[in-house]
């Protein structure tokens, strides 16, 4: 019997209730010499008049201007603080510059800037099954505080991690190289294979209010148990279109040839003669060495 599981509840990002930090470090401020110069006065008046009112409301006044200090930060441009109030989160705080909220709030800093990820080579199995070494770049940014901050334990290594498995995913959807025409591959076709990726990875660091603004392959390359004997089979594919392209060049140049001698009426040749010249000249045009003349003193049949 199988367990229900509930989904996560997602956490959203809302405006935090910041103040001014300007204007509450004059307050701190003055509050602060105030309770000074009257902890000061309160003492030389407890010794004059043995009244400790002053001092005693000076003492209380200095120690809610020192706990007030604790209620200021930083916020640099691209930078977010997450405001909580006893582990219940009450906004992000973006707003740049000084700012002030009340001191028993916590208050953690979150960069919302664009970071960049190199990943380490990742062996994995292309569509073929050959095994590949890949390796990606990618620049991503936090979109969404609270879900960075709340849905995730640590998201700089979900980043990571869902890297890594977007990389697998992606390079196990298509063959290294194109051995059949009109399929897309991780070698010829980068551009589809990026954008695979960048879609890839923004569905898993969704969950961590993530977006990634941009991903691709930097490295691509055989596993070295596999590379000698593929490095030999491109090179015979090599071979193969090269020798194709001769081939069909020497067709096309010994039909015009047949085609001119015919029309000019230089020579007329039958069957048996037509075959004899395809053949000799598409020796001469597709041999890799050059050709030695032999002068025929006799007549075709002789």
């Amino acid at each position: 019997m199988s367990e229900e599981h509930t989904p996560m509840a997602r956490s959203r990002e809302v405006p935090a209730s910041g103040y001014n930090g300007y204007l509450m470090l004059l307050v701190a401020l003055g509050l602060t010499l105030v309770s000074a110069w009257g902890l000061i006065n309160g003492i030389s008046t407890l010794d004059y008049t043995g009244s400790a009112f002053m001092l005693v409301v000076s003492i209380i006044g200095l120690f809610v201007a020192l706990f007030a200090w604790g209620g200021f930060y930083m916020i640099q441009p691209n930078q977010g603080a997450v405001i909580t109030l006893f582990g219940e989160y009450r906004g992000t705080d973006r707003t740049e510059g000084l700012r002030w909220v009340w001191p028993w709030m916590g208050k953690k800093k979150i960069s919302v800037r664009a970071h960049n990820i190199h990943s380490e080579r990742v062996k994995i199995n292309d569509k073929r099954g050959n095994p590949i070494d890949v390796a990606c770049n990618v620049v991503w940014r936090v979109k969404d505080t609270a879900q960075a901050v709340f849905d995730v334990d640590d998201f700089k290594e979900f980043v990571n991690i869902q890297i890594e498995a977007g990389l697998r995913t992606v390079g196990a959807r298509h063959p290294y190289d194109d051995f059949e025409e009109g399929e897309t591959t991780l070698r010829g076709s980068p551009d589809v294979v990026n954008r695979e990726l960048q879609v890839e990875l923004n569905e898993r660091l969704a969950v961590a209010g993530i977006v990634v603004d941009e991903a691709g392959l930097t490295h691509l390359a055989y596993a070295s148990e596999i590379a000698g004997a593929m490095l030999r089979r491109q090179q015979a594919d090599a071979v193969i279109a090269a020798r194709k392209k001769v081939v069909l060049g020497a067709v096309g140049m010994v039909e015009d040839a047949l085609e001119k001698l015919s029309a000019d009426g230089i020579v007329t040749l039958d069957d048996e003669r037509r075959a004899a010249m395809v053949s000799n000249l598409m020796v001469v045009l597709c041999g890799d060495r050059e050709t030695q003349p032999i002068v025929n003193t006799g007549t075709l049949y002789q």
